[in-house]
């Protein structure tokens, strides 16, 4: 891979991991507010609570994301970056374009999924 690509995706997988921790921290404020700490009814605790566990699932997923572009940003340093985890084969373009954070080419992936 030229480095002006390397250069390219790893700018890409900056800005998202910024946009992550941004969104992150709007999830964990926005989920302490659902939860005021003053008295209320039974059907106010059971909406507050389904609303913070709401909230702090959909970080959960972005809390994933967020480790898979650290570990791409690491196989970059380590010079590893768009080679399958897997099998080494290179990870095609098109692929990483979507996904510059996967750690798998789409044949692996596809295995992958099929076994679980």
């Amino acid at each position: 891979m030229e480095k002006s690509e390397k250069s390219q995706y790893e700018k890409i997988l900056l800005e998202r991991k910024k946009e992550l921790i941004d969104s992150l921290s709007e999830l964990v404020q926005n989920s302490r507010e659902a939860d005021p700490g003053v008295a209320q009814d039974i059907g106010d605790k059971a909406e507050s609570s389904y609303t913070k566990e709401f909230l702090l699932s959909l970080s959960v997923t972005e809390r994933e994301q967020l480790l898979l572009i650290d570990e791409a940003l690491n196989r970059m340093a380590a010079g590893r970056f768009g080679v399958c985890e897997e099998c080494g084969k290179e990870i095609t373009k098109k692929r990483l374009s979507a996904l510059p954070w996967t750690p798998l080419c789409i044949e692996c992936r596809q295995k992958l999924e099929a076994s679980q």
